[in-house]
């Protein structure tokens, strides 16, 4: 009986890098979480016409909106395991929304296969020009002498903008009100018309407003500084040691796929993400192209998880 188990064992095993190596033999589609020309999508459409070229296959950018990413996560969640189904994940809808939602359709650390990172942004502390503050030093002296009376914005209750407000409170002990708008360009048009005072923004919608001096410059949510602004200061080191906060995205697909094909997608996405046209690409959208290995972005989506998770319920947010 033993001999007869081990032998069907056997034959498992054999199968199995036969599987990777026909990989792909159909069609894959890569499910992006937000709409089309949003974020997701412009980081998915290189890698996945990088895909076809390799391999030969149509690969497929679909989007699936809804439920903050929700919805889209589901989808590829209880897809087959195979590697065929893809999900573009991200901050959202894997590391923020098991805490924000009351319930969810999928467990981000128990239902996914991690691939790779595939692009990191950060977000600049940004406040009115007429704001009596030069530094973040400035800003916390300022937030602490006039307790709730800073306002700050951000595209919504459990947006990247809203989670790095919530951290920046948490760790300076500061009191500050958010003002959820509708989007980026809502809350950045009330923060240059003096109606709110900060923002943690991306550094498409306020770089711009930056040079015309509508806005001023304090610092970036990154731990390091960005070699293409080597005098802006990091939020931890002019006074917040420890705050790092990023926007990430990242390839995964269903828990169960065969390691084989988990290693086959990392090692064709590490690829592509060190090519200089895909790198100029990303930056052009204000996107640093990330690459890492399965193991080390398992590791990092549960950091991400158990820190917004303290964030999220030291706030008391809620999805909206």
């Amino acid at each position: 009986m033993m001999l007869k188990y081990l032998t069907h064992a056997g034959l498992l095993f054999s199968v199995l890098p036969c599987f990777a190596a026909g990989y792909p033999e159909r069609p894959i589609r890569i499910v992006i979480p937000f709409p089309a020309a949003s974020t997701t999508d412009v980081i998915a459409r290189p890698i996945a016409a990088r895909f076809t070229e390799a391999w030969g296959q149509p690969v497929i950018v679909d989007s699936r909106p809804g439920a903050g990413g929700n919805i889209a996560g589901e989808i590829v969640a209880k897809s087959p395991p195979d590697g065929y189904t893809l999900l573009m994940g991200a901050t959202g809808p894997n590391a923020v929304n098991a805490t924000l939602f009351g319930k969810m359709p999928y467990d981000t650390l128990r239902d996914f296969a991690p691939i790779s990172l595939t692009a990191t942004t950060y977000m600049l502390l940004v406040v009115h020009p007429s704001l009596p503050v030069k530094s973040v030093k400035d800003l916390i002296a300022l937030a602490k002498a006039r307790p709730g009376q800073l306002n700050y914005g951000s595209g919504g209750n459990g947006s990247t903008p809203h989670l790095a407000g919530e951290l920046f409170k948490f760790m300076t002990g500061v009191s500050m009100n958010h003002i959820p708008y509708k989007g980026a360009q809502q809350y950045i048009l009330d923060l240059i018309s003096g109606r709110i005072d900060l923002n943690f923004a991306s550094i498409i919608s306020a770089q711009p407003h930056i040079k015309t001096g509508r806005l001023r410059l304090l610092a970036i949510s990154a731990d390091t500084r960005d070699p293409w602004m080597p005098d802006v200061p990091t939020v931890s080191e002019a006074g917040v040691p420890g705050f790092d906060v990023r926007s990430w995205y990242g390839l995964l697909a269903s828990a169960g796929t065969p390691a084989a094909v988990i290693d086959k997608l990392n090692a064709e996405v590490v690829k592509i993400l060190a090519l200089p046209e895909v790198k100029t690409y990303y930056a052009n959208n204000g996107l640093t192209a990330v690459s890492n290995s399965p193991v080390e972005f398992s590791a990092y989506i549960k950091r991400e998880y158990e820190k917004w998770a303290k964030v999220v319920r030291s706030s008391g947010m809620r999805a909206d």
